[in-house]
């Protein structure tokens, strides 16, 4: 029997194991979610404010000499409306059935599979996390530093990372309420940056990149993945938020959402990079921001945005998958999983990453890491729209011992296949996996015998004889 079609209305939860049943006090568990707490307006406040990555910044920065404003323009749009059909396509069955991505990932991974695409998703948060709390730190201790003479940059970046750990630990509710406070905030201070750089820098904006030729070849199409790479994470684990917001958005208003709330930071945040650091030469955010602003209270206020946008992104985008992840492989209360991640983001080196040289570092590790999550999000489009036709038996999905128990081989070659091939493309990583790795796992799934307890057909008649 399989569970109703009705979003935000699983089985009980007496139905799925006491390890899913550990909740805080915002409810955080990996069983379906019953009380959906995000509507329409907050749930795009909280992807603004989550999306307002100083990588890409970094990004922007990377791309001088290479793009041109324009091309740099349509290459942020273009990824971002790529994000947000594979937020939309890949988040619905979280939205449906009120399931975190650990768990929707069972279907195509089995069991203990799905330690390999939580483990990949995870390792590129906890080092975003690292570099975003670095220079949260940075800009504090500048603000610091200019008002109270007092310059310490370990000290602030420890106590940033605790202060962030303390607002993670409240759970979603508390992470709704940060994100739509914050996300007017940013946006506001965003628009005012951005004028202000035009105004402090625009004759070397008009001579080095309106007027530079750019290309529309190879490294044009390689910054649309780039920027889509920033957030190629968050296209994996979408149901985590998905599974928050209230029933009744169809797919045409959900990609407006993400859009309207992914599109305008990420414009902004790309755009000033390429243009300060374009004029200037200054690739380090903290002395790219100062430079836009030409007096101390308005210096502080930057500074305080930088910081606060930090945490905004952290609590949502890179606290929450890795989180999640503890709980499932390791069975340990949320709040237990919050405090781990963060201490772990201390292990990133983020100083490392600052450095000027690092730019160039960044976009490897980006195309790196997109190489890998291409193709899970490739097998788990399939797994759910072709294989199973968009219907998920969720007593099964919570049972250890039934016929999603182990590893799915069959999802390991796909994702294998996908990465091949993305390696050979490594400016395209992302795009270049998806047909291969979506193509082997139709084939192993209909084919394969080690694969067919995973199928849908198989598990029917399985449940039928159990009856």
């Amino acid at each position: 029997m399989l569970i109703p079609d009705t979003a935000g209305q699983p089985a009980k939860d007496a139905n799925y194991p006491a390890a899913v049943q550990e909740k805080t006090a915002g409810g955080e568990t990996l069983a379906p979610q019953k009380v959906r707490i995000v509507g329409r307006t907050s749930y795009l406040l909280m992807w603004m404010g989550g999306c307002v990555s100083i990588g890409t910044f970094t990004m922007g920065s990377s791309l001088v000499g290479t793009l041109n404003l324009l091309q740099l323009v349509l290459a942020i749009s273009l990824g971002c409306l790529v994000i947000g059909a594979g937020l939309v396509i890949n988040g619905a069955a979280g939205y449906k059935y009120g399931i975190p991505f650990m768990v929707q990932a069972r279907s195509s991974f089995g069991f203990s599979g799905t330690r390999i695409p939580g483990i990949i998703r995870a390792v590129p948060a906890l080092v975003w996390y690292g570099f975003q709390s670095w220079i949260g730190a940075a800009a504090l201790n500048q603000v610091s530093a200019v008002l109270f003479g007092f310059d310490n940059l370990v000290f602030f970046f420890i106590a940033f990372q605790f202060l962030q750990i303390a607002l993670s630990v409240f759970g979603f509710k508390g992470i709704k309420w940060l994100e739509n406070v914050g996300s007017i905030f940013i946006l506001g201070a965003l628009i005012y940056m951005f004028f202000s750089v035009i105004n402090r820098y625009g004759a070397e904006i008009q001579s080095n990149l309106l007027s530079a030729e750019g290309t529309w070849g190879t490294p044009f199409w390689g910054a649309t993945m780039l920027f889509l790479g920033i957030y190629a994470t968050m296209m994996l684990n979408v149901s985590d938020y998905s599974r928050e917001h209230t029933p009744g958005t169809g797919p045409g208003r959900m990609l407006t959402i993400y859009t309207a709330a992914i599109l305008p930071v990420t414009l902004f945040m790309g755009l000033i990079g390429l243009m300060v650091s374009g004029a200037t030469g200054v690739v380090d955010p903290i002395q790219v921001f100062a430079n836009a602003v030409d007096n101390t209270p308005l210096l502080v206020i930057t500074l305080i945005f930088i910081a606060f946008a930090q945490v905004t992104t952290n609590v949502l985008n890179n606290v929450v998958p890795p989180t999640y992840v503890l709980m499932d492989i390791f069975k340990v209360p949320f709040r237990v999983a919050t405090i781990l991640v963060g201490l772990l983001a201390f292990a990133t080196f983020p100083w490392l990453l600052v450095r000027d040289e690092s730019a160039a570092g960044l976009q490897i590790f980006v195309q790196t890491y997109s190489a890998f999550l291409g193709p899970i999000f490739a097998v788990m489009v399939v797994d759910y729209y072709v294989i199973r036709k968009r219907t998920l038996d969720l007593r099964l999905l919570y049972n250890g011992s039934g016929p999603f128990r182990g590893v799915n081989y069959g999802a390991l070659v796909a994702v294998a296949a996908g990465i091949v091939a993305a390696f050979s493309f490594p400016d395209f990583s992302f795009y270049a996996g998806l047909v291969p790795a979506a193509v082997c796992y139709y084939a192993v799934m209909t084919w394969w015998p080690a694969c067919r307890r995973f199928t849908p057909d198989e598990q029917s008649a399985a449940v039928s004889l159990e009856s």
